[in-house]
């Protein structure tokens, strides 16, 4: 797919088929991959999922220019595949910055979103952590990235097929170019990194919020502070981090139950957990 400029390269996978669309976008540094246990489970219920690599991640193209990247940019890319993809509305979710991705998307363009799926966003109680996380991740791609390449040296080789799902996706985040790593973190760092609160109030769709505890980068206390600001949220507490990740059957069945009730209804107000 390529994106609104021509030149932007933008790769994703489909499960399924049909007409109940959802979109899967994945946290920093990661790519598409992460989402495939999950799509595969929401496929085998009916759903017609798409995980997609935003620039800069996965397989998509990776500009060096901080102006590229942004948390709206990135909306704007889910909106470009639904319109590839001949989807008039679309469930998205995602974990992170994929979160925040998904809020931006049904802020810019709420009669494409049918629902939101956001799992840990990164939004006021994140700021002072997120700094300390991406700060010298930047300060290394900008001035010291024989460290980026040594990184992807040492870990690109190894075969994802022997290690564990997840140990594959940690190694596939190490896969970076030190000026496209530098420019996309100069431009998420400096740029519009979620909407407003106030924006945040006006999206009407429904919207399941999963937070984590004991989580530095994404603060619980974000997660249910969005969970209160959206009007028709149900909020889920991860058991930890690593759930969804290593028993993801609780918090599956969630998003698979939340996802097939916003196709079949619009739903009314939720407020309870599960």
């Amino acid at each position: 797919m390529e994106g609104d400029s021509g030149r932007d390269r933008l790769e994703f996978t489909e499960y399924g088929a049909g007409d109940a669309w959802v979109v899967l976008v994945h946290g920093q540094f990661m790519g598409r991959r992460m989402h495939a246990p999950l799509a595969r489970r929401l496929a085998a219920e009916g759903l017609h999922v798409v995980t997609l690599d935003l620039l800069g991640h996965g397989r998509s193209d990776r500009p060096a220019d901080p102006l590229v990247y942004s948390v709206a940019a990135f909306a704007e890319q889910v909106l470009a595949l639904l319109d590839h993809l001949g989807a008039a509305q679309a469930i998205v979710g995602g974990t992170s910055i994929g979160a925040n991705v998904a809020l931006e998307t049904a802020v810019l363009a709420p009669e494409r979103v049918r629902g939101l799926i956001c799992e840990m966003p990164v939004l006021d109680n994140a700021v002072e952590a997120g700094i300390l996380t991406f700060a010298p991740v930047l300060l290394a791609a900008r001035f010291l990235p024989f460290t980026v390449t040594a990184a992807r040296r040492l870990t690109r080789p190894v075969p994802r097929g022997i290690v564990p799902f997840w140990a594959g996706i940690a190694l596939d985040s190490f896969d970076q170019r030190a000026d496209a790593l530098a420019a996309m973190v100069h431009g998420l760092l400096f740029g519009r990194l979620a909407p407003s609160s106030k924006d945040r109030r006006r999206i009407t769709v429904p919207a399941l919020v999963v937070g984590h505890p004991a989580d530095p980068v994404h603060p619980a206390a974000d997660a249910a502070m969005l969970a209160e600001e959206l009007p028709r949220s149900t909020f889920v507490q991860a058991r930890s981090i690593l759930e969804w990740r290593v028993a993801p059957e609780r918090l599956d069945r969630a998003a698979v139950g939340f996802a097939l009730g916003c196709w079949r209804t619009t739903g009314r107000r939720r407020r309870t957990g599960a």
